[in-house]
């Protein structure tokens, strides 16, 4: 009896683990600032990518033309959260992108001045 085939994954780019390749995505160590981003960070297009950005800066940009949160282009893109902001922070200095905070639901007033409210509202 033979086995059957055995299927293997394959990842959509063969180097997106590779070091060396997300060193120079990044530009190294090089001691700048980062901009402030988290996971669910969102971020859009302000314009199409110019010829000079890497590739993978395109790439955001192309999918930024709908809004996504940074977590959704790290994953479209396969690549680490470090490395999507260390581009993320170049696209936003060249003004191809621009990042708002989620939008956070408001607090809950305090459950006694809502029933001070509700109390007075029956007294009129």
């Amino acid at each position: 009896m033979t086995s059957p085939p055995r299927r293997e994954r394959r990842s959509a780019d063969p180097d997106a683990g590779d070091p060396e390749r997300l060193y120079v995505l990044t530009g190294g160590p090089d001691g700048t600032e980062r901009a402030a981003l988290d996971l669910v960070t969102i971020v859009v297009a302000r314009a199409d990518p110019s010829p000079t950005v890497q590739p993978e800066q395109a790439a955001i940009v192309r999918l930024c033309k709908s809004p996504l949160s940074v977590a959704e282009i790290s994953a479209y893109l396969r690549l680490p959260f470090s490395v999507v902001t260390a581009l993320l922070t170049e696209l936003l200095a060249a003004e191809l992108v621009e990042s708002r905070a989620p939008i956070v639901r408001a607090t809950l007033p305090d459950r006694a001045l809502l029933e001070a409210v509700m109390h007075g509202l029956q007294k009129l």
